[in-house]
């Protein structure tokens, strides 16, 4: 893909315009400006993203439940057939009720599945702006038709199975689009701190898609869908006139993914290099994820100087640009507002700013160090994420005394304590390096959380209040990590020899194969509940369990290079005594 101005979006262009009229003596650094847009942008995005695709959860109390204590309109029709179902939406008035709405679930996220892996591939080879932003407007018409069954009054189980499924493939584009936006902007520097911010999107979208369609639920649940849909819709023109996905096409230069040999070893997921990837390489040196900077290194090694600040405005990142050439860009850009927005695209007479960089394929991208190991913890605990995204409202309706409004509002506490486990994840990560292990204390504490909540949490609100946050904290931690800053380090391998395209096809490999066990989880949970809620409990921590022994071999590692890091700086200290 040429990185020229024609890329630039029209909005952009727009706001150069203006900038140049009206604020003219504006000063900042260009690279800055873009990459709080990006954060932003995306932020909102994909919040878009989650907030269309809670509402079914809520929605199925009223879709489905016990009719015994309601008062009917006038005019029905009530017998000893109809008298638990009245107030029911068929098909869902049946006794196999929570199985079909199982299916429902799992027709939207087999679909989101499906589409991940091909969307990861689509997306490395198409412009990010255009895929976002038709994913959105597509997912957004979708949520729509869900929602216009109501006042139409469409009963019919195909229907609303086809636009599950449709909606659920359009929603498959969101992840690697915003997930290579951003990498495509911001090297390896506080990733974990920085991402486990920025994904907490996925819960604030699923707050406020609990509220919107808990507002609406028992008057009128097809609004439920429909301000959803509308909202994700318009998000998508947002990006369409404003998302600049390439650095190069304004004029800035793209983060630094890989730095020094040396520090690689250091900072990332490459003290082991596959013999397939790097042949010629150490064969005993160690596997560990996302390891942090020794103070034992050589100080002739080069710091990365996004390592000490993600938003630092430094434009100095480019390997193919020489000191001393007419193409060099100062490391600091201190200039007016017409010059930041304005000025064409650094580098256009460097022939190594068109070359296109090569997408990767499948195969290569599994054999990347920890990609296999971390798509398959991810499947079991995104299993479990989503058995909660999915089933948490009708949980609580049912063992509590809540109606179907204050169930959803009380869900949203999970999205709350998710919010905070994602920061925690990603800020334990950054300062102890050790991904893995991060991932594997909070799985561990997890087990039996799920099993307290499980017990306690309906004695009292406050007790399902304060166990449903500490729930949501553990289990939605390592989903973030993993999805994000363990994604992004992936995808920017050393092995890859600088293709950052790979991002795209490494996240979707990632989230893909998570997003299996997340059609799985809410699948099984639809069925399993119809013997006892206590059955799904047991399952999630058997899931728990499973994605804690996936992560074993990880662990062994990080905790490895851990002790070896430790070794290194007594063995330091010694010297200097």
């Amino acid at each position: 893909m040429s990185h020229s101005a024609h890329d630039v979006p029209f909005g952009i262009k727009v706001i150069r315009k203006f900038g140049s009229c009206f604020c003219p003596n504006l000063r900042g650094s260009r690279t800055f400006i873009y990459r709080t847009s990006i954060l932003v942008l995306t932020f909102f995005t994909y919040t878009a993203y989650h907030m269309s695709r809670k509402p079914i959860s809520v929605v199925k109390n009223v879709l489905s439940q016990n009719c015994t204590g309601l008062i009917p309109p006038p005019g029905t029709f009530i017998d000893e057939n109809n008298k638990d179902s009245w107030c029911d939406w068929a098909p869902f008035d049946g006794k196999n009720s929570q199985t079909l709405l199982g299916t429902l679930d799992s027709a939207f996220l087999f679909a989101y599945a499906a589409g991940m892996f091909l969307s990861g591939f689509v997306a490395e080879r198409v412009n990010l702006r255009y895929f976002l932003a038709l994913g959105m407007l597509t997912s957004g018409f979708f949520t729509y038709l869900f929602g216009v069954s109501y006042s139409q009054g469409i009963h019919s189980l195909p229907y609303f199975f086809i636009v599950q499924t449709i909606a659920g493939f359009a929603q498959s584009t969101g992840w690697p689009g915003v997930v290579t936006a951003v990498g495509n902007w911001f090297g390896k520097g506080k990733r974990g701190l920085i991402f486990g911010i920025w994904n907490s999107h996925t819960s604030v979208g699923n707050i406020l898609g609990s509220l919107i369609a808990g507002h609406f639920v028992e008057s009128n649940w097809g609004m439920s869908f429909i301000i959803p849909g509308a909202i994700i819709g318009f998000m998508g023109f947002i990006i369409f006139l404003f998302l600049v996905t390439d650095p190069r096409s304004v004029g800035c230069n793209p983060p630094d993914h890989h730095g020094s040999r040396d520090e690689t070893i250091r900072a990332g997921y490459s003290s082991i290099e596959d013999d397939s990837i790097s042949p010629g390489r150490n064969r005993n040196m160690r596997l560990y994820a996302n390891g942090s900077t020794s103070s034992s290194a050589s100080s002739s090694i080069t710091i990365d100087p996004e390592r000490e600040s993600l938003l630092t405005p430094t434009d100095n990142s480019v390997d193919s640009m020489e000191v001393g050439t007419p193409d060099k860009v100062p490391s600091e850009i201190t200039i007016s507002s017409t010059d930041i927005l304005a000025k064409p695209p650094v580098s256009l007479n460097n022939p190594d700013f068109h070359r296109r960089e090569k997408a990767i394929g499948f195969i290569q991208a599994l054999r990347i160090p920890g990609v296999i190991e971390f798509s398959l913890c991810l499947f079991f605990a995104k299993l479990i994420n989503y058995t909660f995204l999915f089933w948490l409202p009708r949980y609580i309706n049912a063992s509590t005394s809540f109606d179907a409004s204050e169930s959803a509002d009380l869900s949203t506490l999970f999205d709350v304590g998710g919010i905070v486990g994602g920061i925690i994840a990603g800020v334990l990560s950054d300062v102890t390096g050790m991904s893995a292990v991060t991932c594997a204390v909070m799985l561990v504490v997890a087990i039996p959380m799920l099993f307290v909540y499980q017990t306690f949490g309906t004695i009292s609100l406050v007790s399902n209040i304060l166990l449903l946050m500490s729930v949501g904290l553990l289990v939605n931690g390592p989903y973030a990590l993993i999805t994000t800053a363990v994604s992004t380090e992936l995808g920017t391998h050393q092995s890859l020899r600088g293709s950052a395209r790979a991002l795209a096809t490494v996240t979707a490999i990632i989230d893909g194969t998570g997003s299996i066990g997340a059609a799985v989880g809410p699948l099984i949970a639809g069925t399993v509940s119809d013997y006892g809620w206590d059955n799904v409990f047991y399952m999630l921590m058997v899931a728990d369990v499973i994605a804690l022994v996936l992560l074993s071999r990880l662990v062994k590692h990080e905790i490895e290079r851990f002790r070896e890091r430790r070794r290194e700086m007594r063995f330091k200290r010694e010297r200097m005594a």
